[in-house]
């Protein structure tokens, strides 16, 4: 039986820096293969091997370092195991909740959103909230859906998402308006 008391949600480290590349890893591989967008299990593992080299291990531990008072970077942890993780950052001009990832095992137990509830203490409520999903992943949308945003019917491609084949995910805006209340 799911019990929330089961798990800790607190500031990533670091020293965390493998358990976070392994959960992305493990739900990119279980969200985004797509062939119609030709995304591929095969891009995506590339993407994260390319992530382990020893300089881009550094870069990423000195990003966590240097987090500002506007950003949040927060990690779920069950049984000492890192579970999920969640980024959102405080911008001038909106807040941007970057990503909630937890691992599939671990999905629809309410872990996204406990991680969310902490999450959002960050932002700035007289700011729109956005965040930015794959299209075709509806699991995703509708549990944003839940948390109280709606699509702004825009999609767009990021460069940073590109895979070696060329093909990129294609990314759905949300959001919550300020004068909405978070859920």
């Amino acid at each position: 039986m799911f019990n929330i008391k089961d798990y800790k949600i607190r500031d990533i480290t670091p020293d965390d820096i493998l358990a976070l590349h392994n959960v992305y890893l493990a739900t990119w591989l279980a969200t985004y293969p797509n062939q119609e967008f030709n995304i591929t299990k095969e891009d995506i593992e590339y993407k994260y091997e390319q992530a382990l080299s020893p300089e881009k291990l550094e870069e990423r531990k000195n990003r966590i370092t240097q987090i500002g008072k506007n950003q949040t970077m927060l990690l779920i942890e069950h049984n000492n195991r890192v579970v999920g993780l969640c980024n959102a950052i405080n911008k001038e001009e909106y807040n941007e909740l970057q990503a909630i990832y937890i691992l599939p095992e671990y999905q629809g137990l309410g872990l996204g959103r406990a991680i969310w509830e902490e999450a959002k203490n960050i932002f700035d409520l007289q700011k729109d909230i956005v965040v930015h999903v794959a299209s075709y992943n509806d699991k995703a949308i509708n549990f944003y859906k839940k948390l109280g945003f709606a699509s702004t019917g825009k999609i767009f491609f990021d460069e940073r998402f590109k895979m070696r084949n060329g093909a990129m995910i294609p990314e759905l805006e949300m959001i919550i308006k300020r004068q909405s209340k978070l859920c």
